[in-house]
């Protein structure tokens, strides 16, 4: 078809810069978190002290892991270096923001987190396929099968930040929306035409992104600007995730793999 043709030539192009740009988007909200701490130091820290009542150095501990964790990880990712550890590193960033920031209880925000992590895991996998690649040549007997899993479990929890994004109201335009995602989120999850739907994805989340999201139209004293820059970095983080699966492709747990020995 014309639109699958359009995007091998598009990927054909890209080749050499997609994983570059996928990784640079997917650790971009670690990044401008990193940077925010620096800048709102006391801030995070006054706010950390007053909602565990937990003492001075422990929040400023708190902060100061925050800012190090985070924008160690993102040199590491970038630079090339120890990208597992660094992966592993965000991992438990994640978790100890989800917990202190109480994200436990918003089912939004811990869908956006779950979807971050999904990122994640695919940067991981492709580290453990970079580290497999000295071996080229020589049959594995499902040795790669930990990396697919990553994969499968990477797509899966890549499209929970779609179900953030689904509206329910009875307007055509969202009813169409809705159902245009959902189709597109379900070959991305079982790996069906993926790296079509992903990119698919990609763009409506640009789309989606750039209209909602535009921070840099809010003057920045204003809460709303926090916010939206928040859910801006959260989203080019996810769009970063599915240019992964655009460059590697699904992995071997799913459909586009398996029709391959049918």
């Amino acid at each position: 078809s014309i639109l699958w043709s359009l995007m091998e030539n598009f990927l054909r192009v890209t080749k050499q810069y997609l994983p570059h740009v996928a990784r640079l988007c997917l650790i971009s909200t670690f990044l401008e978190d990193g940077i925010r701490m620096w800048f709102q130091w006391s801030e995070q820290r006054d706010y950390i002290e007053a909602t565990w009542s937990c003492g001075f150095f422990l929040a400023t501990g708190f902060v100061l892991l925050n800012l190090i964790g985070q924008i160690g990880g993102c040199v590491l990712v970038l630079s090339r270096n120890l990208v597992q550890y660094a992966c592993f590193g965000l991992f438990g960033i994640i978790a100890l923001q989800t917990v202190a920031y109480s994200i436990l209880w918003d089912l939004k925000f811990l869908m956006r987190n779950l979807a971050l992590s999904g990122g994640l895991l695919l940067l991981l996998a492709e580290s453990r396929s970079e580290g497999k690649s000295m071996f080229a040549g020589v049959p594995s007997m499902g040795q790669s099968s930990p990396k697919q899993y990553m994969q499968l479990g990477g797509r899966v929890l890549l499209v929970l930040m779609f179900m953030t994004l689904l509206h329910f109201d009875s307007s055509f335009f969202s009813i169409l929306q809705n159902m245009v995602g959902t189709a597109l989120i379900v070959l991305v999850a079982v790996g069906l035409k993926t790296k079509l739907a992903a990119l698919t994805l990609v763009l409506w989340l640009l789309a989606i992104n750039v209209y909602f999201n535009a921070f840099w139209t809010v003057p920045s004293y204003k809460p709303m600007h926090d916010f939206l820059k928040y859910d801006f970095f959260q989203t080019t983080s996810v769009i970063g995730g599915l240019l992964l699966v655009v460059a590697l492709g699904p992995g071997g747990v799913s459909v586009d793999e398996k029709k391959k020995d049918w």
